[in-house]
């Protein structure tokens, strides 16, 4: 079914590759998208009731003076599902001393990026962590960046051609990224302190993967997620199940943004079937970091808590 899934996105991404700016990568990259999407604007909005649209603080995003200054430590690890050896941005806040145990979010990225996209492409989750630390909004936790294509080249190339190796992320993540982040850094070890989110085609791995395995996420975040997310029916074949075991199901998309209806049709289902979940409508925006930004600010502050 998983192949199947994202050989179906490889052909909507392709069928409306021709309606791209040259080079310019489909589900997430860094550049800002606008609009439709072209031939491929995901699946119909269903008609839904958003959640509140509360605006983020002026200068959550922005780097401030006198504040405590965490780091991000470029890691690598030996991945058995994929044979080779992978990278991964870790960020750690400036409380983490390596004693105290802390949280642990897989950040993911989009389709035309990797574990560098988050930092270098307009993210600045590092910044947005470190605000929210000098505030007191946010529980100990730290922020692993992987490269969500689990392909031996793995590499931005690989662009929209990339897609089934999205799908087979899981086997990583769960195989070999988590137990070495497990094994070498302070963290809980439980899911009540593992969460998953991302943007555009992380944001559907997010919800596939976080959804698809109640047993190691308790926590789950969709920003403007692209048409690899799996339909409701699939995504939650076992209601009384959700509602028992997430703890949070949280997106976000632009109102701007012709993917929205990835996100609609799982509000709707959850909606209709009394599953506790957060949609929030960006006013105006498409597919771009400013939704994602202001995802990553309100979701770290509702986790781990």
């Amino acid at each position: 079914m998983k192949k199947v899934l994202f050989t179906a996105v490889l052909a909507l991404v392709a069928a409306g590759a021709s309606a791209q700016e040259p080079n310019f990568p489909a589900f997430g990259g860094g550049r800002p998208m606008g609009g439709g999407f072209g031939g491929f604007g995901g699946q119909q909005q269903t008609n839904v009731k958003f959640d509140e649209y509360k605006a983020a603080p002026q200068g959550f995003d922005q780097e401030r003076d006198g504040i405590k200054k965490g780091t991000v430590k470029l890691i690598e690890y030996e991945s058995e599902s994929v044979g080779t050896t992978r990278k991964a941005n870790v960020y750690l806040p400036a409380s983490y001393d390596g004693k105290k145990k802390f949280g642990v979010l897989y950040l993911l990225h989009g389709i035309g990026g990797d574990e560098w996209e988050w930092m270098n492409d307009g993210g600045v989750p590092n910044i947005i962590m470190d605000n929210l630390y000098a505030d007191g909004k946010v529980a100990d936790m730290i922020v692993v960046m992987p490269n969500g294509r689990a392909a031996k080249n793995d590499s931005r190339a690989g662009g929209m051609g990339s897609a089934a190796a999205f799908g087979e992320f899981d086997k990583d993540l769960l195989g070999s990224l988590i137990p070495y982040i497990e094994k070498n850094f302070s963290v809980y070890t439980d899911k009540d302190h593992r969460a998953i989110a991302g943007l555009s085609m992380g944001g559907g791995q997010s919800l596939n993967f976080g959804l698809g395995n109640l047993d190691k996420f308790a926590y789950v975040g969709g920003f403007s997620s692209a048409p690899n997310t799996m339909r409701a029916a699939q995504l939650i074949p076992d209601v009384e199940k959700v509602k028992k075991e997430n703890k949070l199901l949280w997106m976000v998309c632009g109102g701007a943004d012709g993917l929205i209806g990835n996100s609609t049709q799982l509000k709707a289902f959850c909606d209709e079937n009394g599953i506790p979940c957060t949609l929030i409508n960006y006013p105006d925006e498409g597919h771009n970091f400013v939704v994602w930004k202001y995802g990553l600010y309100n979701f770290a502050q509702l986790i781990f808590k």
